[in-house]
């Protein structure tokens, strides 16, 4: 079992690195487990000749034999796990630097804590990377910001989460408790990267509202925009959840922003995925008010 899943983790993410971490093993390990399996089956299962990878005729049929005999296996064990009434195992959950560091803390807490034979690994990644893990089999699930539609994905959107303005407590903006957007005309902004959704999200509301911003910095999460904006360099908007400790110390002042300024937060996985009993409960307990 252990061999075949070594395998169609190789197949599908078309490296021998991502294989091996994905199954604690090293590359060695990964390369000798494969050809065990070609002397098993007495047949060649990649074709090494050709600078890209690719999986031979055999390989393919392998692969779709595997894929059926891990989904049976996984039914079978979860299965068992929910006629025994026992919730054990392990999450691998990647997940953006913001919904990690601040939304999901107390979830991970509340779980552990009615689970304790449950292990949850978070990995810190930026969304592109929280796709990417999900659909190599790196993560079990992966937690984002506005989810992008993807056919081999399951979307499972579980709360939203406010944009707020943030400045120096000495910015004129501080003094107010809301603002319409379109005071941001000319303002130096500190901004995201491109890629990154809530900056994307960002760009098409501003281009809606008339607003131009002046960018100085893009940054690529949220704690250097903090950061830039605790030093007086911009104001910023950024997700509630982030700013609470800093706007609590006063070293920054957060402003309602007038509209629909929200992002929908959401769990994501491989479609045809058989969830564990334990992820299952993950899922269910985000779903629900924050603990």
């Amino acid at each position: 079992m252990e061999s075949l899943k070594v395998f169609c983790d190789l197949a599908e993410t078309e490296s021998f690195t991502k294989a091996a971490k994905n199954n604690n093993v090293t590359q060695s390990a990964v390369s000798q487990t494969i050809s065990t399996l070609e002397k098993q089956f007495r047949t060649l299962l990649i074709e090494r000749s050709r600078k890209n990878f690719r999986l031979t005729s055999e390989g393919e049929v392998l692969y779709d034999y595997s894929k059926r005999i891990l989904h049976s296996y996984d039914s079978l064990r979860n299965k068992l796990q929910g006629l025994q009434g026992e919730i054990s195992g392990s999450i691998r959950v990647a997940t953006v630097y913001s919904l990690g560091l601040h939304e999901l803390p107390p979830y991970v807490k509340r779980f552990l804590k009615d689970y304790p034979n449950v292990t949850v690994h978070l990995e810190y990644r930026r969304a592109n990377q929280v796709y990417e893990d999900v659909l190599g089999n790196l993560a079990d699930l992966g937690t984002v910001a506005y989810p992008a539609h993807d056919p081999k994905l399951e979307v499972t959107p579980f709360r939203k989460d406010s944009l707020l303005l943030i400045c120096h407590p000495n910015h004129p903006f501080a003094k107010l408790k809301s603002i319409k957007p379109k005071a941001l005309n000319g303002q130096k902004f500190i901004n995201y990267e491109k890629d990154i959704p809530t900056r994307k999200a960002l760009d098409k509301i501003f281009k809606q509202e008339g607003v131009s911003v002046d960018t100085i910095m893009e940054l690529d999460n949220v704690e250097t925009v903090k950061r830039a904006v605790e030093i007086n360099s911009g104001v910023a908007i950024v997700p509630e959840e982030t700013v609470k400790l800093e706007v609590a110390s006063h070293t920054l002042t957060a402003v309602r922003l007038e509209g629909s300024f929200v992002r929908q937060l959401a769990v994501v996985y491989k479609k045809g995925k058989i969830l564990s009993p334990a992820m299952e409960k993950f899922i269910e307990l985000l779903k629900k008010p924050s603990p």
